[in-house]
């Protein structure tokens, strides 16, 4: 059933999305990466296709910028189209000086600034953590693929221009890379009983002061988005067992 924010009907999602940020990337991802995509759904610029990769459907979808947008976005695809795994396909700051532009991480766990589990009422501090049969598959399709793909903790952040500059200190606890989306996603995967993975491609070192122009993030993110189709067609293969 369409929502405000998606005009997709029942059956257009496949089981597994890719969720980039940008509408223009879903766009180029679907293009390049999928046989036969058509778009399904279009609703506010926020471009969403369905197509194959090695014959599974696969579905790629902009989540915007932020956790209020993928907030949104994640949980409608989870509880309205009978999605089964979202994984998000993003850039992020590195956080340790020895990972280089265009390496990729996978969010083990995703830190967080926000207060977005607040609504759950839990009481206490809840952990944001990657599925981890989504999480093992792509570490296969990355060694598989001859990728290397550091492991480890996201931080979650709802400023892009922090005035109190906290990310040394995100740093010091060994935590890869910040971005701005993964926590949400984990939250609603959690609340919904769905899988949720967050894949990141280093576009720019915090640390270093190095990074990737606004093009090139858009279309230079081949190796992780090789790791997520890998990834979603070893979840295909899990569920005809």
């Amino acid at each position: 059933m369409p929502t405000p924010h998606n005009s997709a009907k029942k059956g257009d999602f496949a089981k597994t999305v890719l969720m980039p940020g940008d509408p223009l990337r879903a766009k180029f991802i679907a293009e390049t990466f999928l046989d036969e995509p058509r778009l399904v759904n279009n609703v506010r610029g926020v471009q969403g296709y369905t197509g194959t990769y090695k014959g599974v459907p696969v579905s790629v979808m902009a989540s915007g910028m932020g956790m209020p947008s993928i907030g949104i976005y994640s949980y409608e695809l989870f509880t309205q189209y009978d999605v089964e795994s979202i994984i998000r396909v993003g850039s992020a700051g590195a956080l340790q000086k020895d990972l280089k532009l265009g390496d990729v991480v996978a969010g083990m766990g995703a830190c967080t600034n926000s207060n977005y589990a607040a609504q759950y009422g839990l009481g206490g501090t809840f952990a944001p953590i990657a599925d981890f049969q989504l999480l093992s598959a792509a570490v296969e399709s990355a060694k598989e693929l001859g990728v290397r793909m550091d492991v480890g903790n996201l931080y979650s952040s709802d400023t892009f221009y922090d005035a109190s500059n906290p990310s040394l200190k995100w740093a010091d606890m060994g935590v890869l890379a910040i971005e701005m989306e993964a926590a949400a996603l984990y939250c609603n995967a959690a609340y919904t009983k769905k899988r949720g993975l967050s894949l990141c491609s280093i576009s720019d070192n915090i640390l270093t002061g190095e990074e990737l122009s606004p093009e090139a993030r858009q279309t230079s993110f081949t190796a992780m988005m090789k790791i997520a189709l890998e990834t979603a067609v070893k979840m295909a293969a899990e569920s005809q067992k």
